[in-house]
């Protein structure tokens, strides 16, 4: 769970502070300090504007306070309106930053919130700076695996195929497996249909066409979520005790798994290291896309950032690396704004190390397949690609009768 509250600390936005004053010799009396506001009677000044522009934190302190007195305010019947104690200006002002008495017929935990401009913030990240580095992310993934395909090509069987085969994974691993990945790509076409549907789909289908195909894709991405959940909790427990680093590992990652040169096959146990990356990342990001896909099925009852914005606050991470506090106090709407934010982050990340993974399992790597497939390998692709696994399942020696590997 640290590792998923350092995660959000990282996608949280910076929070900048103004930089002080500079000290004076002499301390100014009150009615001598100079007003920074007065030419624009105590409204926004053209830095603000300029700040503002360049997406720069500003101190909007000075607009936050201003919504005026109601209790020196006279009837909105009388001759003044509401000028006096509070202006519409200052009441439009109060509702904006949540300081209005509001009071509505609705209970639920967002009804008192009357205007939140967090929202466009949030649609101008999901249509703008989500959608287009996520797309090139994944465009980018595919790219690099053609090329490598075109220069490497299909990984094969070097050796003599015995034609005998050894079970790799049972049904319940299978099954665990199938459920998870199945699940995944469902989700994954549903969450880039919701995401690009108004950018790509309502240009070409119209919207009439396009609306039930996002509720549906709604409906199933909301519901096939539970089955992803469950094969992520079936791998976590089947597949865990396989994936703990061992000294075997270094040994890959410095030959590279092989994956690049023919005629290299770096001993590996059942998992070896790139297979273990890949699994820590699927439950690193499988439980973070959980619980905040979680949170936006239940926002009132499952809000997620606030309560970790205070315990990294109170560990000092995010000041430690410049961010500031983080704010903890949150909407409904802001905690929802930010769990989809974080979703579709995490989402992307995953979906580009899945496209890997698929490839690999399939076209990639000759006989891969077969161990999710049936659950059975030739006896002398485990030979090669885990030589240590095959012998302890087997207790015959590995490279007895197999090509050269080393």
């Amino acid at each position: 769970m640290i590792a998923l509250r350092m995660m959000l600390a990282a996608a949280a936005i910076a929070v900048l502070t103004l930089p002080g004053a500079p000290a004076q010799a002499q301390a100014v009396p009150d009615s001598e300090a100079v007003d920074t506001r007065a030419a624009t009677g105590g409204a926004q000044t053209l830095e603000d504007i300029l700040a503002r522009q360049k997406g720069l934190k500003i101190d909007d302190s000075f607009r936050r306070g201003a919504v005026g007195d109601s209790a020196t305010a006279p009837a909105s019947i009388d001759p003044l309106g509401t000028l006096g104690g509070v202006s519409d200006p200052e009441l439009w002002r109060a509702l904006r930053y949540g300081a209005a008495n509001v009071t509505t017929s609705s209970r639920s935990p967002a009804a008192g919130v009357i205007i939140q401009d967090g929202g466009l913030r949030w649609l101008q990240f999901r249509e703008g700076p989500l959608a287009h580095y996520g797309g090139y992310l994944l465009l980018g993934m595919v790219i690099v695996l053609v090329l490598f395909y075109l220069i490497r090509g299909k990984i094969r069987i070097e050796g003599e195929k015995t034609g005998e085969k050894i079970l790799r994974f049972n049904a319940v691993e299978r099954f665990g497996h199938w459920l998870m990945a199945g699940s995944f790509v469902v989700l994954a076409l549903t969450g880039l249909v919701l995401l690009f549907g108004r950018l790509a789909l309502i240009p070409l289908l119209g919207k009439e066409a396009y609306a039930p195909i996002a509720a549906a894709g709604k409906w199933i991405h909301n519901n096939i979520a539970w089955a992803f959940m469950l094969g992520l909790m079936i791998a976590i427990v089947v597949w865990i005790s396989h994936n703990f680093p061992n000294k075997h590992d270094l040994k890959w990652l410095a030959k590279g798994g092989g994956l690049f040169s023919k005629g290299v096959h770096p001993p590996a146990r059942k998992f070896n290291a790139g297979q273990k990356i890949i699994f820590w990342a699927v439950v690193l990001l499988g439980i973070s896309i959980s619980i905040s896909g979680l949170s936006l099925l239940f926002p009132f009852e499952l809000p997620m950032f606030a309560k970790t914005f205070d315990i990294l606050n109170a560990l000092g991470l995010p000041q430690i690396m410049g961010l500031g506090e983080l704010p903890s106090a949150l909407t409904p709407h802001q905690e929802m704004q930010l769990s989809q934010v974080w979703h579709g982050i995490v989402a992307f990340i995953f979906m580009a190390i899945i496209i890997a993974h698929i490839y690999l399992g399939s076209i990639g790597m000759e006989g891969a397949f077969d161990a999710v497939g049936t659950g059975e390998v030739e006896v002398q692709w485990a030979k090669e690609h885990h030589s240590l696994w095959y012998e302890e399942v087997t207790g015959a020696d590995a490279h007895a009768s197999a090509s050269p590997a080393e």
